[in-house]
């Protein structure tokens, strides 16, 4: 199953690296606690649109940027996922 908040995590925290900034750093520019960032990034808490606007200003990107990478991310998950079924269904009819 696609998770969106284990992939918008993954976005934001590859974004944050990519400025070479910390936690403390996005949590204090964004007014967020750093521990709710920390759980937004590993893909424990849903990300409300507000803190999500919050994050993307703190970080200097933009949200349709965001969004953009994310919906990336769920695409190639969702065409692996589809294409696991099918390669097992050929190889157990192989194997037959």
């Amino acid at each position: 199953m696609v998770l969106f908040r284990r992939l918008l995590g993954e976005v934001l925290r590859a974004q944050r690296l990519e400025r070479g900034m910390t936690l403390r750093e996005v949590s204090a520019q964004a007014r967020v606690s750093l521990g709710y960032i920390s759980e937004v990034e590993r893909g424990q808490k849903e990300a409300s649109s507000e803190l999500l606007a919050s994050l993307c200003s703190a970080l200097d990107v933009a949200l349709s940027d965001v969004l953009r990478d994310v919906s990336d991310a769920v695409a190639l998950e969702e065409a692996t996922i589809l294409r696991m079924p099918v390669r097992a269904t050929a190889d157990v009819t192989a194997a037959a």
